[in-house]
């Protein structure tokens, strides 16, 4: 499983009438992602309000988004339950519908349960079932069980063990996975402050929600890194950055969201209990967009 460049966490837009995930505007959206050199697409990650969708919207989202992709695109799936049981389950459904790879968070219910040796026997459970590559998602923001890098060093050790999305935001934090890891997986950035730094570090790529907005800057400051503009490249980090701690960070989902409805491309109310966002959060994120230099109003903007 190839985890070089950029790949976007998808929104996912829900009819304004019905409250159902909107498949139509969702393939329309991944459509104008693709005219970006971006190296495949996550549905159903933290961004695409996984935790907030039915077991059925979450497949027939990766179903579409399958049949949406442009070719030699990687789809990537986020299949994280709460039981091992239930996790191999979907990941073996998400496989069936087209993924080729699924993002998985470990269980959070039972915190105080989840020593390493628990999270550690989880992933390998996980990993020797699954049809299609796994690959571990720390996110402490939002699920907080650690995947300490000592333990990624040692899951990287599993052949079904594809990397690992660090959304720590914590560059030292990167920086130990990576060292740990080393050569046995790849490591991809999830903080769209930290993508240049990551790749600095030994990161291969990102996973990042501000390139949902800034596609074209975001996979730019890829190639040029690649190609060794570290100036350059180091220039684009300077325009992404702040956007994402205005957007990304500041205001979450249903900023993401409003930012992608100004740029002409289908963002749409969260579901619940998520809120939109106030009318102060709208002027941030309009603001933001035009510090970052984008136009609103058309897709190709982004």
């Amino acid at each position: 499983m190839n985890l070089d460049g950029i790949f976007l966490p998808v929104t996912t837009p829900f009819d304004s009438d019905t409250g159902d995930p909107d498949l139509g505007a969702f393939a329309d959206n991944i459509h104008a992602w693709c005219a970006h050199p971006i190296a495949g697409v996550v549905v159903g990650g933290s961004t695409g309000e996984q935790a907030l969708l039915d077991e059925d919207e979450l497949l027939a989202l990766v179903a579409r988004a399958a049949r949406s992709r442009s070719d030699g695109m990687a789809l990537i799936a986020g299949t994280g339950a709460e039981s091992t049981r239930a996790t191999i389950r979907l990941c073996g459904m998400a496989a069936r519908e087209g993924a080729d790879a699924v993002l998985v968070k470990p269980p959070a219910y039972y915190r105080g349960r989840m020593s390493p040796e628990a999270i550690r026997t989880y992933f390998v459970a996980v990993a020797d079932a699954s049809p299609v590559p796994v690959i571990l998602y720390h996110v402490p923001k939002f699920v907080p069980v650690e995947i300490v890098p000592e333990l990624a060093g040692e899951l990287a050790r599993h052949d079904n063990i594809a990397g690992i999305k660090d959304s720590s935001g914590d560059l030292h934090n990167l920086g130990a996975v990576c060292e740990a890891v080393g050569e046995r997986a790849t490591v991809v950035v999830g903080a769209g402050t930290l993508l240049y730094s990551g790749l600095e570090i030994g990161s291969r790529g990102g996973i990042i929600a501000v390139g949902l907005l800034a596609t074209g800057a975001s996979c730019e400051l890829y190639r040029t890194f690649v190609a060794g503009r570290s100036a350059e490249a180091g220039r684009l980090q300077e325009r992404i950055g702040p956007l994402h701690k205005k957007v990304v960070a500041g205001t979450g989902v249903p900023g993401v969201k409003h930012g992608l409805d100004l740029l002409g491309l289908a963002g749409g109310p969260p579901r619940p209990p998520l809120l939109p966002p106030t009318d102060r959060e709208r002027e941030e994120v309009a603001k933001a967009l035009e510090r970052a230099g984008l136009a609103t109003g058309s897709p190709q903007s982004v």
